[in-house]
Parts: structure tokens; sequence; C-alpha cells
């Protein structure tokens, strides 16, 4: 797909990521949240190096023009339900891409764009996890809190989604994921959270400290 594609590990299926970069970041001041920088290089370059070895391919969930992404080689999906409204239509939208695009992959992982510090091994607990319970769903924890946008997504749902999104009105992802066996896959918080998440410029100050503890690099 592009040049940040990987060959995925041969313990689980080949399993795209989407990075989600469709909100409004009004926390912040508005504009794309994932470009600002902490050590020297975007978020979204960051959030790309912790994916990319892990996925077999990736894809940007971002509305507006596509255009201000093409530096990253990325195919960019935009939001299919009109206005925005939330992380499922960012989903909704990385599993029609798959399915089109991308056919007889069953799995995609999901992870927001201000979340720099990834997990490595993301995708790998995820499979491993899910398919331990034999869940239809897996979500990533951390430190006792569930993050709902941090996830594995079984392509076949995607039309029951596509109905709850603009049917429904649904618009909050621990409502959908609560109608599937959803298995909880957690992380440790030490030295720090793997997803630690920024939306204010405190939390950028912040991610700024932590990359000096970063360890485990970009």
């Amino acid at each position: 797909m592009n040049s940040t594609d990987a060959a995925s590990p041969p313990d689980y299926p080949p399993t795209p990521a989407v990075i989600l970069a469709g909100g409004l970041a009004r926390r912040i001041g508005g504009g794309d949240k994932p470009m600002r920088e902490i050590g020297g290089q975007t978020i979204l370059n960051r959030v790309i190096a912790r994916l990319a070895s892990q996925c077999s391919g990736l894809i940007l969930n971002a509305n507006g023009d596509p255009a201000r992404f093409s530096g990253f080689g990325l195919p960019v999906v935009a939001d299919s339900v009109a206005d925005f409204p939330g992380p499922l239509a960012g989903i909704l939208a990385a599993l029609d891409w798959v399915a089109e695009q991308r056919s007889g992959i069953q799995w995609i992982v999901s992870a927001p764009g201000d979340c720099p510090f990834l997990p490595r091994d993301l995708a790998a607990r995820l499979h491993e996890v899910r398919d331990q319970q034999d869940a239809e769903l897996a979500v990533a924890v951390s430190g006792g809190r569930t993050h709902p946008v941090i996830g594995l997504w079984n392509v076949r749902l995607r039309d029951e989604l596509r109905r709850a999104l603009t049917t429904e009105g649904l618009r909050k992802v621990d409502r959908w994921t609560a109608r599937y066996r959803l298995a909880a896959v957690s992380w440790p918080t030490a030295p720090f959270d793997p997803f630690f998440n920024i939306n204010t410029t405190d939390d950028l100050a912040e991610a700024e400290r932590l990359v000096a503890q970063d360890n485990d690099g970009a």
C-alpha cells in the first residue's frame, strides 16, 4: 500500500490499522492535532512509527482536504456519515475501505492520532486475548480505564455499525461495543501510560517530558 507497510507477524492475521484523525481538536485550539510536534516530530509520525511494524498497512481517517497529509504516503479516508459524529464514523470508514480495497482482511486495529506512545504489541495482544476469550471485539485498558477507540474490529460488523450510526443515531463507542462479546486487554502504566493522549496544551507539555523518558524510542 505505501512505504510504511510491514509484513504482518505470523502469529495473528493480517491486520491493517486506522489512525483516527477526524476530530475537531477544540480543546487545543482547533486544526489537525496530530500535526503538532513533540520531541522534534509530529505526533502523527510517532503514531505511524508505533503501528507500522505491527500492522499490515495503515489508513488515515481524516475529514477535509486530504492533500494536507500527502507527505505521509497513507490512504486518507473521510467519514461517510455527516456532521462529525465521532470516532465510530472513522472506524466505519476504515472498515468499508478495507472491505473494498483489501479482500480477505477480517480485522482492523484502531488508534487515535493523538497517542504518541502506543505499545508495539498492541495488535498482537488484542488478537491474543480476543482469541482466548472467543470475543467478537477487543479493547485496550490501562490503569483500570478503558480506551474505547483503541481496539480490534471485525470487518463483518460494518453494516451493523452503519445502521447504529445512521438509523439509531448512536455515537458513543462503548454503547455499541456493549452489544458484543468484548475482550478487555490491559497494559501496565509504568513508567507511563502507553495510551496517554494529547487534548490540551498542558498535555503537549507533558508529552514533551515523557518523550525524554521513553526508552522505546519513537
